[in-house]
């Protein structure tokens, strides 16, 4: 139960200390998104992740208003890109492109997932995959990337 000092602390951080919530992520797996070529695969990314999210805005915002919080960033995080981009990594930029323009569509600051996890070794498909990252990074304005090369496993 809350007191007089819980409620009081919480409005002396919000409007004194600037208290906000950084980021809400949603989590989408992507893995019913392959396809049988690069196009059709680019599709069912782009549907997936604008059905699945299309709501992350609105509700994010509401429940800002609702507590009175800002909520500074909305962002959506996919499987790893480079495991359903393996029969055509050299045309992974097209998941890539679809990625942001979902997030451009939804209104959502950052996707990540533009990805790769090598940190059991590296693949053929996967040096292919991230061979595309500069490109799709520079040619995109919400997608993140990383490549994930070791584990504390």
């Amino acid at each position: 139960m809350f007191n007089t000092n819980d409620v009081l602390e919480t409005i002396n951080m919000i409007e004194r200390e600037h208290l906000d919530i950084r980021t809400v992520t949603m989590g989408i797996s992507l893995l019913p998104c392959i396809g049988s070529s690069a196009e059709q695969t680019a599709k069912k990314v782009y549907d997936t992740v604008c059905k699945k999210a299309e709501n992350i805005v609105k509700v994010t915002s509401d429940l800002s208003r609702e507590y009175g919080i800002p909520i500074v960033n909305k962002r959506v995080s996919v499987t790893p890109a480079a495991l359903i981009c393996a029969p055509f990594a050299e045309k992974s930029y097209l998941v890539g492109k679809a990625l942001d323009d979902a997030a451009k569509n939804l209104g959502i600051d950052f996707l990540g997932g533009y990805s790769a996890l090598v940190h059991k070794g590296m693949a053929d498909y996967e040096k292919k995959f991230i061979s595309t990252i500069p490109q799709v990074l520079a040619e995109t304005e919400r997608l993140c990337s990383s490549v994930n090369i070791g584990s504390s496993k």
